[in-house]
C-alpha cells in the first residue's frame, strides 16, 4: 500500500462515547448512532456540503431494514448528498476493514478522500420471527382468497410465535466467543489472576487517558454522555476477584470484569491521499502502511481467537520489521485472556515455527507500549465500531513524531486483521 507518489493518510477521526447496552442509548437506532459520529467528523473537519469520494460503514448486528445503512447515514448528514456509500461486514474487524478498503481506493487515486467506520448496538437488535412463522407468513402473502388464508393460518402453532434473538455463537460449534476463549486460556495456561490484572490495567489506563484529556478531541458528547460509560476508575483487583465466571461456572476464569462488555456506539475515520488532504486543508496524522487478514480452522482444534497471531506475523514479515520496531501496540481486548493467549503464542518458539512458519519466536511485547489509553475491556466494544476507534486512537498517539504502530483485532469465524501505521 505504501507509495512514494500516492501515500494514504488518516486525516482525522470522530466517535461518540460508548455506552453499556440497554442504558444511555437504549432507545437509539444504529443509524442514529452512526449519524452522530459522521456528523461530528463533518463538523470537526469542515466537510459540510463537501462531496466525499466514497464512504464505507458497517454493522455486525444489522437489520434487513438497514440494508443500505451506509448510504442512508450519509444522506442524513451535512455531506453533499451526491456522496456514495456502501455497507461492509467482517465481524469485529469491520471498522478496520472499512479503513483498509477506503485506503486502497485513495491509494489508487480512484478517490482522494473517504470516510470509514462502523456502528453496533445491542439495544437495537433485529429480533426475527421463527422459521416456522416466516414460512407461514410468506405462504399467507401468496394466498389470494379468504379460504386460502384461513387454510394457511390453520397451520400456525404456538411455538411458531417464539421470536429468534440474534446470537454471537459460532454456527459450526454452537459455542460463544467466551466459551471458545475459555478453551484457549486453559490450553495456554493463562490464569484468572493474569486476566484480572490485565483488565485492571486496562481500566486504569483508560481512566488516566480521560483524566489527561486525551480523548477530548476524539470523543464527541452525545445524549448527555461525555465519556465511555464502561470506564470504571474505582475498579480494583479485589472487586474483580469476586466476580463469578461468565461462561464456565465450574472451571471458568472469564468474567464480566475481564471481558469486553456488550456496548453501543459508533466511530469513523477520515482517510485521504495528498490531494485529498490539501483539498480540505488537513494535516495528515498517520500513514497507512499495510494491512493483513488471516483465518484459522477453529472447528478442528485451533483457538477461535488466535488468527491475529498469523495476521501479525505475516504483516511483520512482509514489512521486514519486528516487535522491537513498534512504538505502540493496539490489540483489541475482546477478552483479557484472548490478548494474553495471543502474546504467549508470539513468545512460543514451537508455535511460531509450527503454526506461523517462522524460524524463531516473535518474542514478547513491551507492556508499557500496549493499549496505553485502554482498550475494549475498559472502553467498550460496539463490534463494528472498534476498528475505527482504534485507528483514531493510534493515529493521535503517532501524530507529530516519527513512530510506528501495530493494530491487531480478532473476529468471529476464526479470523484476524492487523494493520501497520506510521507517523505522517
Amino acid at each position: 500500500m505504501k507509495s512514494d507518489n500516492n501515500s494514504v493518510y488518516v486525516l482525522g477521526s470522530a466517535r461518540i462515547p460508548f455506552a453499556k447496552s440497554q442504558t444511555t442509548y437504549s432507545n437509539v437506532t444504529r443509524k442514529d448512532l452512526m449519524i452522530a459520529s459522521v456528523n461530528a467528523l463533518v463538523e470537526r473537519y469542515g466537510l459540510s456540503g463537501r462531496l466525499i469520494g466514497d464512504t464505507a460503514l458497517g454493522a455486525v448486528m444489522n437489520s434487513s431494514a438497514d440494508f443500505n445503512l451506509a448510504r442512508e447515514v450519509v444522506l442524513s448528514t451535512k455531506l453533499d448528498p451526491d456522496s456514495p456509500a456502501y455497507n461492509v461486514q467482517r465481524a469485529c474487524g469491520t471498522g478496520l476493514e472499512t479503513a483498509w478498503q477506503i485506503a486502497m481506493k485513495t491509494h489508487t487515486g480512484a478517490i482522494d478522500i473517504g470516510i470509514a467506520g462502523g456502528v453496533d448496538t445491542n439495544s437495537d437488535l433485529p429480533i426475527e420471527v421463527s422459521e416456522g412463522l416466516q414460512k407461514l407468513l410468506l405462504r399467507l402473502n401468496h394466498a389470494s382468497t379468504l379460504s386460502q388464508k384461513l387454510g394457511v393460518l390453520s397451520h400456525l402453532r404456538p411455538k411458531d410465535l417464539i421470536p429468534k434473538t440474534p446470537l454471537i455463537d459460532e454456527p459450526r460449534t454452537h459455542l460463544s466467543m467466551g466459551s471458545h476463549c475459555e478453551l484457549m486460556v486453559k490450553e495456554w495456561k493463562v490464569s484468572r489472576e493474569e486476566q484480572d490484572q490485565f483488565a485492571y490495567e486496562s481500566q486504569q489506563k483508560a481512566t488516566r487517558a480521560y483524566e489527561s484529556s486525551f480523548f477530548e478531541d476524539l470523543v464527541t458528547p452525545y445524549l448527555g454522555l461525555k465519556r465511555d460509560g464502561t470506564v470504571r476508575p474505582n475498579t480494583s483487583l479485589e472487586r474483580l476477584a469476586k466476580l463469578k465466571p461468565a461462561f464456565d461456572p465450574v472451571n471458568g476464569s472469564l468474567t464480566a470484569g475481564n471481558s469486553s462488555p456488550l456496548t453501543d456506539g459508533s466511530a469513523c475515520v477520515l482517510i485521504g491521499n495528498d490531494r485529498g488532504a490539501d483539498s480540505i486543508g488537513a494535516k495528515p496524522l498517520t500513514q497507512i502502511i499495510d494491512v493483513q487478514v488471516a483465518a484459522v480452522d477453529f472447528v478442528h482444534g485451533a483457538g477461535l481467537l488466535m488468527a491475529p497471531t498469523k495476521a501479525v506475523a505475516n504483516l511483520l514479515k512482509r514489512n521486514q520489521i519486528t516487535f522491537q520496531d513498534i512504538d505502540y501496540f493496539e490489540i483489541h481486548e475482546a477478552f483479557a485472556g484472548q490478548v494474553l493467549c495471543n502474546m504467549k503464542a508470539w513468545e512460543s518458539e514451537e508455535y511460531c515455527q509450527k503454526v506461523l512458519g517462522l524460524n524463531a519466536a516473535l518474542g514478547p511485547i513491551d507492556r508499557t507500549r500496549l493499549n496505553v489509553t485502554g482498550s475494549s475491556v475498559s472502553i467498550g466494544h460496539p463490534f463494528a465500531a472498534t476498528g475505527a476507534r482504534i485507528v483514531g486512537t493510534l493515529s493521535k498517539l503517532l501524530s507529530g513524531g516519527s513512530k510506528r504502530g501495530l493494530i491487531s483485532i480478532c473476529t468471529a469465524g476464526g479470523m484476524g486483521i492487523a494493520a501497520l501505521l506510521e507517523s505522517a
